[in-house]
């Protein structure tokens, strides 16, 4: 969606404007982000080159931190949210988090080898290359208010076990979070190690400005071409995490109501409130009466009450009122809509629990099928045959995920072949976001660069190449002027060339 603004950056993964404080005094917001990048450019000049055990101690530390105050933080998400299930914090943002620490420690000593590289003997005989992984310096990471912990810290894993320094600017969206994190981070890293910044209304667009040696961004496309050219301005590289319409793709081999476990579960969990759930569903036909069915019998089980802590709250009034209004268009274009609550929502909830609905019947000219949903709508197309399938997603922008269900590699394999996104999970979905020994991206719109695991670790890593001049230097017979010596040393290594 291009709804959202620079005002605050981190708010655009759910692709919706955000309420912010008045803006502070450019000038002063400035100088402030200025001093904090300078003293952490400083650091890292003083000491450019960050140790195998030094990058530990800096893992292990962001461990401590979230351990030890891993109840805290779980209750600023909760407050950030309204009500936000303490499992789904648990699972998806505390256990990755950890679990990615404990991964890269036993990694990053191999990561940090330098890597030998093949020499040309004839024209260098004696002499030797090799690739030097070498910390870029100083990082900064815009976060979004969706997974604020997942989000910060999966990145800064990896920014320090490249050996860098980071600051990192959060979402006003999670003013609690991010005022405990800046109030608890200087107990295990000094200012010019890693710093937390609260959004202060305007602070994402001069964060974006300022001259980092890589940014990454988590958000929307329309905010991500700002970030871009902000960043630009410095010829600052960035990594972009954007968004998009991931689908999932049901196959007529597939068990419908496996599917349909798998699929709810991800679109209900955050309330649909992530970049890389299923937007959308596409089904045979002769599937679709069975799917729902499935569908109202689970809701009824996993959420009896969507008033009980197990079933996360909207984010804010605007993304609340973005949903309502999103449902009655597609009901008044003519869609089905089908409310699993059994009427237990209200337009007027204070905590602003959205009812989740399956949308069949829907149509092009559709908001659901325009924009990124970012909630608890799951709109259901059907298809008759692969190639058309296929012809859908590729008219549109390039996913950040696809999501084939079938256990006929032919169909599962042309899926792969022919939908270009930036991750696949087969039979489930977004659980290729999870494993830290692949790495996360998306391509063209959704999004570009990779992190997590060793190209997370490559991304913010100058992988510096280094020739060894030997002992031996042929390049002498070819310095000027050049006369019959440097002719037959030419004629003879184009003759090799062969």
């Amino acid at each position: 969606m291009t709804t959202d603004t620079m005002a605050d950056t981190t708010t655009t993964t759910a692709h919706v404007p955000v309420n912010e404080a008045p803006a502070a005094e450019p000038t002063e917001q400035v100088y402030m982000l200025e001093q904090l990048l300078q003293r952490q450019r400083q650091a890292y000049l003083a000491a450019p080159i960050s140790s195998y055990e030094q990058r530990v101690q800096d893992l292990k530390a962001l461990g401590r931190m979230i351990r030890e105050h891993q109840d805290e933080i779980v209750r600023a998400v909760n407050a950030d949210y309204g009500n936000r299930s303490h499992h789904e914090t648990l699972f998806a943002e505390i256990f990755p988090a950890l679990d990615s620490i404990k991964d890269t420690i036993k990694r990053v000593k191999k990561w940090m080898k330098p890597q030998r590289r093949h020499i040309d003997f004839t024209a260098f005989p004696t002499s030797s290359t090799k690739v030097i992984p070498q910390p870029l310096g100083v990082v900064g990471v815009i976060v979004p208010w969706n997974f604020p912990v997942n989000l910060s810290f999966g990145p800064l894993i990896n920014i320090f076990a490249a050996g860098n320094r980071a600051m990192v600017k959060m979402s006003g969206n999670s003013s609690t979070l991010a005022a405990l994190l800046k109030r608890i981070s200087g107990d295990y890293f000094p200012e010019d190690k890693l710093v937390f910044i609260e959004e202060a209304g305007g602070t994402g667009v001069e964060f974006s400005k300022l001259k980092f040696d890589h940014l990454i961004f988590t958000g929307s496309g329309a905010t991500g071409r700002k970030v871009m050219a902000s960043a630009a301005a410095n010829l600052t590289p960035v990594t972009l995490e954007l968004g998009g319409k991931s689908p999932a793709i049901v196959g007529p081999d597939f068990n419908i109501d496996t599917a349909c476990e798998r699929i709810l579960f991800w679109k209900l969990f955050n309330a649909g409130q992530i970049c890389t759930t299923v937007d959308y569903l596409l089904l045979p036909e002769d599937k679709v009466d069975a799917f729902v069915a499935k569908a109202k019998e689970l809701f009824r089980k996993r959420y009896p009450d969507i008033q009980s802590p197990d079933y996360t709250a909207v984010i804010d009034e605007p993304s609340f009122r973005r949903l309502w209004k999103t449902l009655d268009d597609a009901a008044q274009k003519g869609a089905t809509v089908i409310d699993l609550t059994d009427g237990q929502g209200s337009r007027d909830d204070a905590i602003q629990k959205f009812p989740a609905h399956l949308v069949l019947n829907v149509s092009e000219d559709m908001d659901i099928m325009q924009r990124e949903i970012f909630g608890p709508l799951l709109p259901i197309k059907t298809y008759n045959n692969r190639e058309e399938v296929a012809a859908y997603i590729n008219k549109g922008d390039r996913p950040l995920a696809i999501y084939p269900f079938t256990n006929d590699k032919s169909l599962r394999d042309f899926y792969i072949d022919h939908v270009m996104s930036g991750g696949v999970s087969v039979n489930n979905a977004v659980l290729h976001v999870g494993q830290h020994d692949i790495p996360f991206g998306g391509v063209g719109e959704s999004g570009m660069g990779h992190y997590h695991g060793y190209e997370g670790f490559i991304t913010f890593s100058k992988l510096r190449p280094v020739f060894y001049q030997g002992p031996l230097d042929p390049l002498k017979f070819l310095m000027p002027p050049y006369g019959n010596v440097a002719d037959k040393m030419m004629k003879l290594m184009l003759r090799l060339t062969k």
